[in-house]
């Protein structure tokens, strides 16, 4: 059940982080570059701690973190599909 949790949460966050990570880098020629590297960077932290706190401690926390972190990325992609087809339907761009 925390498993299934903690994958909504980061869901929720990579759909959030993509707009807002936008909307503070889309000033500059430099900053629109850095867009998909800050939100995956931003989703994968938010996944590590995270899934440092959330997950079973039966396992180390290492181990908890990486998880947490792939589960993060996970969730970044899932928000730039999302974000995606808000924006341009299924017909593409």
């Amino acid at each position: 059940m925390r498993f299934l949790l903690l994958g909504i949460a980061l869901v929720v966050v990579g759909c959030i982080a993509l707009p807002v990570s936008a909307y503070f880098l889309d000033t500059t020629e430099i900053g629109e570059n850095l867009i998909l590297p800050v939100d995956a960077a931003f989703t994968a932290l938010a996944g590590a701690v995270l899934g440092a706190a959330v997950l079973p401690r039966e396992h180390s926390p290492r181990r908890r973190a990486l998880v947490g972190a792939g589960l993060g990325l996970l969730g970044a992609v899932v928000g730039l599909v999302a974000f995606f087809l808000l924006l341009n339907g299924f017909d593409g761009a």
